[in-house]
């Protein structure tokens, strides 16, 4: 090699042993900082959350996590600690427009019907002086009218989506911390926070059921907003956390619960709670899936999965503009209208004759017939839509029920078929007596008094005669 290279080769190596040397000691000194800053807080960090792997390169992070989508994946969570890994914010979002999408959006569905591409082209071509039969806003006027109608409509929609989400992450839950318990609201829960959930409340994110307050550990929870199911469903807490004397001794504990990585499945869960002391295994009873109502006492629980990565939000399809049946039907009448148009054009032409530009003409015609297409019809269904879902949240006869999308309200009045895996469903569980068959005896209210009778020829004083 030769001389000046070999001295090159030299002085490289020296400058990087030197920045190693000078990196080692900066990362030593902002260790002894942060030790010195927890211990005056009244607690100290521990020292595997602050050699979480990339943690010192946040601001350099950025670039990445704009232009790569981050791939979910397990996860260890330390207990009552909060993690550096980047997890997304534990909020809800059901809107289906932003303030930039709003309009490209709701035109580009508007635009895929017939009625109103028919329209739109028709409107467009009195800018041809050659086919301007009338003056522009005979024509503009009466799409605008329908465009801002159905606009106005589904700004509504979005906006009410945007406040019920608002009151589920504005919600309030208690927290554990260094401090005790403090008041915070959904959307600040985080990954390794330690949350209570009361009875009669829907936990904020996935939990791992750390500590109950019933004395066998156990808790029931409805899960009607992820499986239907009314039923009540128990929950376990983690055996060695619910002998803890009470929950500030969590804190305490260097233990840490290994998580799979997020998955659509609720029926399943492979985790694992590692303690000082040894390790406990953990499954689908010790979980409670965002969404999840705790039926019986109060629950205590550590976030694991939060925002997309809850199994609720993962079974959730993303919100779409639905189209009912009467729209597809007026779809499919204006096609057949748009048709008779046409026929009716071409024979114009032809009466006329084919003399001089003909395709002007007929191009003409088909303004002139566009009248046959009632373009106020569309107006018609949509106003009707609006006050037919206004009309349903205001009935006296089904209270507590709200039409929470004004496109397709009146799909339930051409339900034909109802079905149902069980009774429970339909009759709320609540039964009226019509006919009872014993055998080849059958018996109904008008002779029902015979069966009193026997029954009470059995029982005497309530007790079973023998």
């Amino acid at each position: 090699m030769p001389a000046g290279v070999e001295r090159e080769v030299l002085s490289h190596s020296a400058r990087h042993n030197q920045e190693t040397i000078s990196l080692a000691s900066l990362s030593s000194s902002e260790a002894g900082q942060d030790q010195g800053a927890g211990g005056a807080g009244g607690g100290e960090m521990d020292e595997r959350t602050r050699l979480v792997p990339g943690a010192r390169s946040r601001c350099c992070a950025w670039p990445a996590w704009c232009c790569k989508k981050r791939e979910a994946s397990s996860r260890t969570v330390w207990v009552g600690r909060p993690t550096l890994q980047p997890f997304p914010p534990n909020v809800i979002r059901n809107q289906k427009y932003s303030m930039f999408t709003f309009l490209p959006l709701v035109l580009f569905n508007q635009f895929k019907f017939f009625l109103n591409l028919y329209f739109l082209v028709m409107a467009c071509s009195q800018f041809i002086p050659q086919l301007r039969i009338g003056y522009l806003y005979t024509y503009w006027g009466p799409l605008g009218f329908v465009i801002s109608v159905t606009m106005i409509r589904e700004a509504i929609d979005d906006i009410r989506r945007w406040q019920r989400d608002r009151e589920v992450n504005s919600t309030r839950y208690s927290k554990l911390t260094e401090r005790g318990w403090v008041s915070v609201t959904s959307s600040q829960l985080k990954v390794g926070d330690i949350v209570e959930v009361g009875k009669g409340v829907r936990a904020p994110a996935d939990l791992v059921l750390l500590r109950t307050t019933e004395t066998t550990g156990a808790c029931f929870i409805r899960t009607d907003q992820l499986d239907g199911e009314t039923d009540w469903k128990m929950r376990l807490a983690v055996t060695t956390m619910q002998r803890l004397g009470r929950e500030e001794e969590l804190l305490e504990t260097q233990s840490s619960v290994y998580a799979e990585k997020p998955q659509k499945d609720i029926h399943s869960f492979i985790g694992k709670l590692s303690l000082e002391d040894g390790e406990e295994s953990l499954g689908i009873e010790n979980t409670i899936w965002c969404g999840a109502v705790v039926a019986s006492g109060t629950a205590t629980g550590l976030v694991i999965y939060t925002g997309m990565e809850c199994r609720a939000a993962m079974n959730n399809s993303q919100p779409r503009s639905k189209v009912g049946l009467i729209d597809e039907e007026l779809n499919s009448i204006t096609k057949v209208l748009f048709l008779a148009t046409v026929a009716l054009s071409v024979i114009m032409v032809v009466l006329k004759g084919f003399d001089g530009p003909w395709y002007i003409y007929m191009f003409r015609f088909l303004l002139l017939f566009s009248y046959l297409i009632p373009i106020s019809l569309r107006v018609n269904l949509d106003m009707g839509k609006i006050f037919y879902s206004w009309a349903i949240g205001r009935d006296k006869d089904i209270p507590g029920c709200q039409a929470r999308s004004t496109t397709i309200p009146e799909e339930l009045g051409r339900i034909s078929y109802l079905l149902s895996d069980k009774t429970g469903t339909l009759t709320m569980n609540v039964m009226v007596f019509k006919k009872l068959h014993l055998g080849a005896a059958a018996y109904s209210d008008d002779t029902f008094d015979e069966i009193h009778s026997l029954v009470s020829g059995e029982y005497q004083e309530g007790r079973r005669v023998t």
